[in-house]
């Protein structure tokens, strides 16, 4: 299932019902330099693919309400022989207005002159006001220039921020962006349970990261959605740790944080498994207990339910596990009502997930009033426990350890669908794979 151009155009009548009178301006990522004479890898505005499924930069969509009715235009770079063969080739205005359902195609270099004309009559400018901070200048400068032409009777006075009206929108997959996100973790898939099949002593992180990310590529995925985590040992107890420069060791658990980027849309897993192939009762004691808690989160998981009772969930069974194994002391209520088990799991229970592994939508109405579940929501869920090796508070069995489980959870009409429930997550399963046995079941 494809998003084509009739689906763009959909979303941007949707955006357009959403105001009353008009401008909307929501231009393309452009590129951003690395070091002299080269750039970053280029990667579009995530709203401006929302709206339009284009990839080139310095493009900008523009969207009009007005008593008349509406106006969607869109302005894009130019055919340009001598800066293709440097860049590459470009759509240009012809094919543009072939390909795209819009009301107008313009050239990019026609901005200023366009936009002076639409603007004018127009009170309400609808824009991002805390990105893209150069555009914002530019904007700012053009209408300043109409407020100041005596001829011009209205001109953008009020300046709304329009990526929450966007956000909103992007709560709820469409089926064809679930499909994306389930194509994205098909390739995530084989590399982790091949990251499990390859690791062992004496390896270095960056080892498994490259074989990741290897996956990611030759199976179509042009980026990963985020930096690769692949963290041996203590190393997994730092949330974000990337530096994957240490040597994986005997008797260790690896953490691996790592999701593949497809078609614009992300996947975002996290997998625990021992360096050696198999647990030690410790870790396996660890594991199985996490592994339990996340399953309970995500069986609670239905139309209706706050993130927020997802987290008491989690917090709750961990906290139950810890005091279980020894590694918290005195009662879960008092235990949590003190704060003593964020120690060992500071970090949300998930977020949302979609063209942006964090995916830029709201958690909160406009009231301020915490959002339900609905059906076509994708979160993630992700317990951990993480206690640093010089922790002497903890049975120095357990130091040292650090667990996190991750999944891709599809909100669904009567409940929940787990997208990512294919990847090796039992102990059976992983230690069938890190010794090179495929998993039966």
């Amino acid at each position: 299932m494809s998003m084509d151009e009739a689906c763009y155009a959909q979303r941007r009548k949707r955006l357009l019902d959403q105001i009353e009178e008009g401008v909307i301006l929501i231009p393309a990522a452009t590129h951003c330099m690395r070091s002299n004479d080269t750039e970053y890898p280029f990667r579009q505005n995530s709203h401006f693919y929302y709206l339009c499924g284009f990839e080139e930069d310095h493009a900008l969509l523009v969207l009009q309400r007005s008593k008349k009715g509406t106006k969607q235009i869109l302005f894009v770079q130019k055919k340009d022989r001598t800066k293709e063969l440097w860049t590459g080739k470009r759509l240009g205005v012809s094919a543009a207005k072939k390909r795209f359902r819009v009301d107008a195609v313009y050239g990019i270099d026609n901005v200023d002159k366009v936009l002076s004309k639409r603007l004018q009559g127009v009170a309400h400018l609808y824009i991002d006001l805390y990105g893209n901070e150069k555009f914002l200048q530019h904007i700012h400068q053009l209408c300043a220039t109409l407020h100041a032409d005596r001829s011009v009777k209205v001109s953008p006075q009020n300046f709304l921020h329009v990526n929450g009206l966007i956000e909103k929108m992007r709560l709820i997959k469409s089926d064809a962006e679930i499909v994306r996100i389930e194509q994205a973790l098909h390739i995530t898939k084989e590399a982790h349970e091949k990251a499990m099949h390859a690791a062992q002593k004496g390896m270095m992180e960056y080892e498994l990261q490259a074989l990741i990310e290897q996956v990611f590529k030759t199976r179509g995925a042009k980026s990963d959605a985020y930096t690769t985590i692949v963290a041996g040992g203590n190393n997994a107890n730092t949330l974000h740790y990337i530096a994957n420069d240490s040597i994986l060791n005997a008797g260790d658990l690896v953490l691996i944080d790592a999701g593949c980027e497809y078609q614009m849309y992300a996947s975002d897993i996290t997998r625990t498994f021992p360096v050696s192939g198999i647990f030690s009762p410790a870790q396996r004691a660890l594991y199985e207990m996490v592994l339990q808690v996340q399953l309970e989160v995500i069986n609670a998981i239905r139309p209706g339910i706050k993130r927020s009772k997802l987290q008491e969930l989690c917090e709750v069974k961990l906290c139950k596990g810890m005091i279980a194994l020894g590694i918290l002391k005195g009662s879960c209520k008092t235990v949590r009502k003190k704060g003593k088990h964020k120690k060992y799991f500071p970090h949300g229970v998930g977020h949302w997930m979609g063209i942006d592994v964090h995916d830029q939508a709201p958690y909160y109405d406009d009231q301020g009033k915490e959002l339900r579940l609905e059906s076509g929501m994708v979160l993630t869920v992700e317990p951990g426990i993480y206690i640093d090796k010089n922790d002497k508070n903890v049975p120095k069995k357990y130091r040292g350890i650090g667990i996190r489980i991750e999944d891709n959870i599809l909100v669904t009409k009567t409940g929940y669908r787990n997208l990512s429930k294919d990847i090796a997550k039992s102990v059976a399963e992983i230690e069938a794979l890190c010794v090179g046995v495929t998993p039966t079941g």
